[in-house]
Order: structure tokens, then C-alpha cells, then sequence
């Protein structure tokens, strides 16, 4: 049986990161991957170069703004070729970059656990254990399908990967979500030019959003086509010949309605991936939502297991599984400083049209922990930003006691960037009065953080 000074379980970006550095250091290190899941990304909220350009795709076809279905329908096929092309490219050359590395052994297959240091993986070709002096888990995060009646048998329903996979554009796309997943497919095929209509399961939308964002962000979306019913309790679909029909309580009227599309995507939820680990057999522990336990410098329950990433019950982002990287490379071979307390706070946008992002808290949180805090708001259109078709909104928190930007969402166009300039002002400690005289290049909507933190 062979020995490795290190398996890593996964190979997404943060695997291969932590492979290629762990080799600088004279290990030998084995990466095991689903050759069928590799380079591939479920969330936009971890986009991969084929999902930004899917959503760079559907900007433009939105901007083409063509009425005619059968040409839509032509540009989204194309769309998803360029896509299913790029996805090719990267999984050769992200293997090509691993297999020229001449300490990292590539393994296509599925772990399981044996012990706490031993692996079997399991392909069609063969079945072999290996061992492990450190392990590291990084598998991510599935899709959480709801339990409604007739779900599982339709041949309408889609996941989010294999929704990307359909070369016919939607009509009418029905969307079963409470989430922010949701809403990123649900902008996307809007621009693409799909009817949508999103069946929120929740009672309120963007329940953990300050209601006027969320008010915003709506009205925002319905003017794209998208139809957006709050408080629904699905019950069952209905195949018919070319669509599939959905059944609903709405718990506003304690009515039942019908919508009928051509396509469902259901998403409860995410859950961290661990079905085929067998982690049972190595004692490793994972929480009441199938999550694994670390502490906060990665470890396991086990001193030589390791979680990385979503697998861990966090928010699927792919710059914080790249920090994670980072905390266990301080842990082996740096001052052992870093720990996953210190990156707060995280920002994380949703990729929906204009783009959102947020840091910090909310208005709810500062009062529940009784700041003395005031709020600035910025209200986009087109005197502000002087683009045509821009709405949204920006909004701060500001503690009135240290002058500290404690929270900012933005919901306007380059939103993704500018929270980044948010961010570095709030870890570094800085008054809002930076970002207030920060001189930003014009003309350019970040000048209106200037506005925003007056």
C-alpha cells in the first residue's frame, strides 16, 4: 500500500492550491478527484470561469434585447457550446497542471474511508487504498432537492448542473427556491430571455436582508420578467406532454393556484457532500446537518484530518476555501497565527442582475446588539448614475461612536468590486471618512461611495 505525506480529498481550486504548496515543502501528496464532477461549479456564489461566462453571456443577450423566442433560443444554445467548450479546456489543463507536478499523484475515483489514515478509491477501472499521514477533506456542497409529490419522477425537474446542461432555452422556467442560488439562475434566464416565476417557500423575500434592500432588490427583478410569489407551500407536480404543471398553497390567502412552464428547478437547499466518505469509519464527527466539525484552524475531530471549504457547513464561497488553505499552511510551516476567526468580517455577493453584495451587518443585528449606529442610503437611476436602465440601491451602517463603517450592501452595477474597497476600509480599521475622500477615477459608480459615506 502506498504512503503519502498528504491526501486531499476534492479538486476544486483550493485542492490543487494546497497540493501544489504542500509539494514546495518535499511532500508527496496524493489528490483524489471525480473526474465527472471536476471543474465543475453548482453555485455562482463560487463562480467558475463557465458560470461568469454564462452570466456575461446573458448580460449581452439581454442587452441584444431581442422579442423573438426562436432567436433567443439560437444565442442560448450557442451560449452553452462556448460554455460546454470552456469546461473542457480547464478540466484538461487544471489536470495538465497537477500531473506535470512530479510529487502529486492524481487519482480519478470515489474516497471512502478504512481507518483514520486510509483511503479506497473506488472508479471503473479498478479499486485501490491508499495511506495518508494528513488528510484533507474538501468535497463542497449538493443541492438539497425539496420533497414535493411527483418531483422525483418528472422530466421536467432539473438540478442546477444539469439545468446548464439543456441546450433549449426555457420559455417559462419555474423556479423552487428560498435562496440566493435561486435567484442567480432566476436573473440569468430572465436576461436569456425566460419567463421566470419563483415560488419562494419562505414567508418573506430576502428574509435576512433589511426590507428595504429586499424591497428593492424585488421590484428590481419583476421588471426583468421575473414574477416573484412569496409565502408558497408546493404540493405536487404534473408531467403533461411538453410541460410540467405545479401545484401551490399560498399562505397569504390560503389559496391553490397553478403555474404551468416548460422546465422546474428545485432547490431547497445545499448540504455538505460527504455521502460516499464513509466517515464513520475513521470517527470523524460532522454536526446535526451532515456538516464535519473542525475547530478553527481546520482539524477534524482527528489531529491528521482536515475539512476545507463548504464541506464544512459554511457558505460555498471560493475565496474562503482558498483562506482555509492559507490557515492550514500557517498551521504546518508559519507561525501558526491565522485561524478562520480572524478573516471576519466576509463579504459575498449574489450574482444577480445588477449584482449585490454585502458585508458586515444588517440594521436588525445592530439594534439587537444595541449600537449606536446611523444609515446612509444612496438611491440609484439614471441622474445618479448617468447609465440608462440602472436602478438599485446602496446602503451603510455606520457606528456613530467610532465613526466604523459595520455593515454596507450594495445593489447596483459593479457591486462585486466595490464591496472589496468596503471591505479593506472595515478590516483595516479605517473611519468612513476614508472611503468619503477616497479619490476614485471618473466617471465611475464607485465615485458614489464617496456620496454614500458623506
Amino acid at each position: 500500500m502506498k504512503l503519502y505525506d498528504a491526501i486531499i480529498i476534492g479538486f476544486d481550486r483550493a485542492s490543487r492550491l494546497l497540493a501544489v504548496e504542500l509539494t514546495k515543502q518535499s511532500w508527496s501528496v496524493a489528490l483524489i478527484a471525480n473526474s465527472d464532477n471536476a471543474c465543475q461549479q453548482s453555485c455562482f456564489n463560487t463562480p467558475s470561469a463557465p458560470i461568469l461566462r454564462l452570466l456575461n453571456e446573458a448580460h449581452l443577450a439581454k442587452t441584444l434585447n431581442s422579442k423573438n423566442y426562436d432567436s433567443q433560443a439560437a444565442f442560448y444554445k450557442e451560449a452553452i457550446e462556448r460554455k460546454n467548450r470552456l469546461i473542457a479546456i480547464l478540466k484538461q489543463k487544471n489536470r495538465a497542471d497537477i500531473t506535470s507536478q512530479p510529487n502529486i499523484t492524481l487519482y480519478d475515483g470515489i474516497a471512502s474511508f478504512v481507518s483514520t489514515d486510509t483511503i479506497h478509491i473506488t472508479n471503473n477501472d479498478e479499486e485501490i487504498d491508499i495511506q495518508g499521514k494528513e488528510i484533507f477533506i474538501n468535497t463542497g456542497m449538493t443541492d438539497v432537492v425539496p420533497a414535493i409529490d411527483g418531483i422525483d419522477n418528472s422530466r421536467f425537474v432539473y438540478t442546477t448542473n444539469t439545468l446548464l446542461e439543456v441546450e433549449n432555452l426555457p420559455k417559462h422556467l419555474i423556479i423552487v427556491s428560498s435562496n440566493s442560488l435561486g435567484l442567480e439562475f432566476a436573473s440569468m434566464y430572465a436576461n436569456f430571455g425566460s419567463k421566470v416565476t419563483i415560488i419562494n417557500t419562505q414567508s418573506q423575500f430576502m428574509p435576512h436582508a433589511d426590507r428595504d434592500i429586499a424591497n428593492c432588490v424585488q421590484s428590481v427583478l419583476e421588471k426583468n420578467n421575473i414574477e416573484i410569489l412569496n409565502n408558497c407551500q408546493p404540493q405536487n407536480t404534473v408531467d403533461g406532454d411538453d410541460n410540467i404543471t405545479i401545484n401551490f398553497i399560498s399562505k397569504i390567502d390560503n389559496s391553490t393556484y397553478s403555474i404551468v412552464g416548460d422546465a422546474l428547478l428545485a432547490i431547497e437547499g445545499e448540504k455538505p457532500f460527504t455521502k460516499d466518505l464513509n466517515l464513520s469509519a475513521a470517527d470523524i464527527k460532522t454536526n446535526e446537518n451532515g456538516a464535519i466539525i473542525t475547530n478553527n484552524h481546520l482539524h477534524t475531530t482527528l489531529p491528521n484530518i482536515w475539512a476545507m471549504g463548504s464541506v464544512r457547513g459554511v457558505i460555498p464561497f471560493t475565496y474562503t476555501a482558498t483562506d482555509d488553505c492559507r490557515i492550514i499552511l500557517d498551521k504546518l510551516f508559519g507561525k501558526d497565527e491565522r485561524t478562520v476567526d480572524d478573516r471576519d468580517p466576509v463579504p459575498y455577493s449574489i450574482y444577480i442582475d445588477p449584482f449585490f453584495a454585502h458585508v458586515g451587518i444588517t440594521v436588525d443585528e445592530a439594534q439587537q446588539r444595541q449600537y449606536r449606529f446611523r444609515v446612509s442610503r444612496v438611491i440609484l437611476d439614471e441622474e445618479t448614475t448617468n447609465q440608462p436602465q440602472t436602478n438599485g440601491i446602496m446602503k451603510a451602517i455606520i457606528n456613530t461612536d467610532t465613526n466604523r463603517i459595520i455593515g454596507c450592501t450594495l445593489f447596483c452595477d459593479n457591486a462585486i468590486e466595490m464591496i472589496n474597497l468596503v471591505n479593506m476600509a472595515m478590516k483595516s480599521d479605517l473611519t468612513c471618512d476614508y472611503l468619503r475622500d477616497f479619490l476614485i477615477t471618473h466617471p465611475n459608480i464607485s465615485k458614489l461611495l464617496s456620496k454614500l459615506f458623506a
